[in-house]
């Protein structure tokens, strides 16, 4: 049974801006690049490492694994356990001749061919959702951050409500479903956010208490059991004391992942600050929040945004300075600058197919850099 008054007592006992990375990689054949089902075989090997056996987990399907960096004490901290996990797991897969993959969605694998995981959690996903946890073969990055004060939790996951159209908008990784071309930036996004219940844009609660209420109001007619079951693209989360922000697709290099890390921290911190000092906050209907969200979907960086305060477009590519700006106070505290790049993974991607690759060059391209970079950056930390 969800305890919302222990909830409540997380968030009071939590730390502010301690951080947790996960990232979601795809599983692969090394000759074809499908999707190949071994993360059984990849998790009891894991087991033999002290740290991948407290760091590796499993995420839905057979063809998926997790790493998580634990709680970091802050970003820097959670970034060096990050990479000794990456290390550590991508040595694990190389030697047992298997590849890593971190894009949003896989190109063309069927989802048909996907088996669930076997933990009680994802039995109980699948039994509820059938279908819609089937499709679901989508990759993406996490980040926890610590917020204390269950109300100001709430209010800085209400703040952040408007900025996560524009956090996929950097992230965008998935053009590919199918064998083609989606049209899409972020396909991931409208396969799984547009697909489970209680996803995407949550409403503004305003506090604990509006909160808690709409929790027990689910969990009375057995809606849900757990609150993990809320798979929002922003969410306070229970057992942590952190505001879990969802929405960013995987991304294919190291660095990438890194500094799109380094960013969902700084608009966490902001928006902490924010409420802290008073700034004005007005709360936006869904229904605009999502129009955005469905232009980063549909365009990500290549398309235009509204600024929902001013009732006007700007462009896309405008996006990481807009939020840069926005997050400098918290940045100069934290000690976070994130180098991000000019252009995200679906452009990569699309000027790669413009300029004459096929989608299974392109996605072996993808897969070469996540290998080398993910894998190089943990092995500079290894010979430290």
């Amino acid at each position: 049974m969800l305890d919302m008054a222990l909830a409540r007592e997380v968030f009071e006992a939590s730390e502010d801006f301690t951080v947790g990375i996960e990232e979601e990689f795809s599983i692969l054949d090394p000759e074809t690049r499908a999707l190949v089902q071994r993360f059984g075989e990849l998790s009891e090997a894991a087991q033999e490492d002290e740290v991948l056996a407290q760091s590796v987990a499993g995420e839905l399907i057979e063809s998926e694994i997790e790493i998580r960096s634990g709680k970091g004490e802050d970003f820097a901290d959670a970034t060096e356990r990050q990479r000794e996990a990456r290390m550590r797991l991508f040595r694990l897969a190389a030697d047992r001749d298997a590849l890593l993959a971190s894009t949003g969605t896989h190109p063309w694998s069927p989802w048909q061919e996907q088996r669930i995981i076997d933990t009680d959690h994802y039995r109980r996903v699948e039994e509820g959702l059938k279908y819609v946890a089937w499709r679901n073969n989508t990759f993406s990055l996490h980040l926890h951050v610590g917020v204390r004060g269950p109300d100001r939790a709430v209010a800085v996951c209400d703040r952040l409500r408007p900025v996560l159209p524009e956090l996929l908008a950097v992230s965008a990784n998935s053009p590919f479903l199918d064998g083609r071309d989606s049209g899409l930036h972020s396909v991931r996004s409208q396969i799984f956010t547009k697909s489970f219940p209680r996803c995407g844009i949550p409403d503004a609660f305003g506090s604990f208490d509006s909160y808690a209420d709409y929790v027990e109001l689910l969990v009375r007619p057995n809606s849900i059991v757990e609150h993990t079951q809320l798979w929002w693209s922003v969410r306070p989360h229970h057992s942590f004391g952190t505001v879990e922000v969802r929405i960013c697709d995987a991304q294919t290099r190291a660095e990438e992942s890194t500094a799109l890390a380094g960013l969902i921290v700084a608009c966490v911190a902001q928006a902490a600050f924010d409420h802290d000092e008073g700034v004005p906050h007005a709360d936006p209907p869904n229904r605009l929040v999502e129009e955005n969200f469905w232009r980063a979907i549909r365009f990500g960086l290549d398309g235009r945004m509204i600024d929902l305060e001013r009732g006007e477009e700007f462009p896309g590519s405008a996006v990481v300075d807009r939020l840069l700006a926005w997050t400098a106070p918290a940045r100069a505290v934290l000690g976070i600058d994130p180098e991000l790049p000019e252009e995200n993974g679906a452009q990569r991607q699309r000027r790669s197919l413009a300029e004459g690759a096929s989608i299974e060059e392109v996605y072996a391209a993808e897969v070469e850099e996540t290998r080398l970079t993910f894998a190089g950056q943990a092995a500079k930390v290894e010979s430290r």
